[in-house]
């Protein structure tokens, strides 16, 4: 069950006060020194960013039950690309064009108007303080924390970048991508290739996708012109009937039929009984190399949720690590996450 508003927000403020002492950033008077990132950073400046954005999220899930899934995407694709540095967000400007409109987002990744909504309610009550990055990272643990996810203590003082790369967005890992593909894009990313892309794929157990996605898999795989061979038969006959051969491509599927909306350990059984619904989430545990590499932490997730949880937590911790802008004559606090200031 998720938390309540109250509950979780007290909560946050106990880890906030265990962990301040760790901050490094100096941030007051209106500067900022480049530091390490900490769960403080707002603490004096705007302390309550946290449940600010969370009132955004809970009011934004009533009309979209599918915002939380997408939000933790945007942090993901955010910081797959240049770092966690907002650029996700950015509209083309100055010659540099969106990642956006990379093949990976456009069409797809979703949650802008929220994230602008939660930066709007934050220049209200602290103006140019929140950056867009933290609130992508903010959002993606308020989001699996509501869906019955675990929490943990987001590492905040990040600054927004000032570039976009639509070419570097085009490389994001891929639903049709094999397993040494998949590893090789975690390792570039700075990511542990077996356990940190096991854990975070894990993201997939909520969620919607789209018939686009599978339908190789179930007519034509890898050019075979039969249905890719390690997709449970009960299954395919259940895809086939709400992705037909001719269809559209856009119709919506769960990617976790059982708990659609429920952040848990779903996406493993599933994976251990054929039941992955892109390509790139079975390769975990059917790949021939993936005996010795992700399928026996696919087991491991598969019968313990608890191991799932921690392992989770602390991948994301890393994810938003990711070349994080903390140097103020790189980056800056945008007033509005689409646009960098002055542009």
């Amino acid at each position: 069950m998720a938390s309540s508003s109250s509950s979780r927000v007290s909560q946050l403020g106990v880890k906030a006060a265990l962990l301040a002492a760790v901050c490094l950033v100096l941030h007051g008077g209106g500067s900022m020194t480049a530091a390490e990132l900490c769960v403080g950073y707002y603490d004096d400046t705007c302390p309550d960013a946290i449940s600010i954005v969370q009132g955004v999220l809970e009011e934004a899930h009533q009309s979209d039950p599918r915002i939380f899934a997408s939000l933790i995407r945007l942090h993901f694709h955010d910081c797959f690309v240049q770092g966690c540095d907002g650029s996700v967000l950015l509209d083309t400007f100055d010659g540099f064009e969106s990642e956006k409109d990379a093949r990976p987002n456009n069409g797809s990744a979703r949650g802008f108007p929220v994230v602008d909504a939660a930066k709007a309610a934050l220049e209200d009550a602290c103006p140019g303080v929140v950056s867009c990055a933290d609130i992508l990272a903010i959002a993606a643990e308020i989001s699996v924390e509501l869906s019955g996810g675990p929490g943990w203590s987001v590492l905040l003082g990040r600054l927004d970048g000032l570039t976009s790369s639509k070419a570097d967005a085009e490389n994001l890992p891929g639903p049709f991508d094999g397993l040494p593909v998949l590893r090789a894009k975690f390792r570039n990313a700075t990511l542990d290739d077996t356990t940190d892309l096991v854990a975070l794929s894990g993201g997939h157990t909520f969620g919607r996708v789209q018939c686009q996605f599978v339908t190789a898999r179930l007519y034509n795989f890898s050019g075979t012109n039969q249905p890719d061979p390690t997709l449970n038969p009960a299954y395919r006959a259940f895809l086939s009937q709400r992705c037909p051969r001719n269809g559209d491509g856009s119709s919506l599927n769960d990617l976790d039929p059982s708990t659609p909306d429920t952040f848990d350990n779903n996406y493993y059984t599933n994976l251990e009984v054929n039941r992955g619904f892109l390509q790139s989430d079975q390769e975990l545990k059917s790949d021939p190399g993936a005996s010795t590499t992700t399928a026996p932490i696919v087991d491991r997730f598969a019968s313990s949720q608890d191991a799932f949880f921690r392992s989770f937590a602390q991948s994301m911790i890393k994810m938003g690590n990711i070349r994080p802008v903390t140097d103020p004559s790189l980056g800056e606090v945008r007033t509005q996450c689409a646009f960098v200031n002055d542009s």
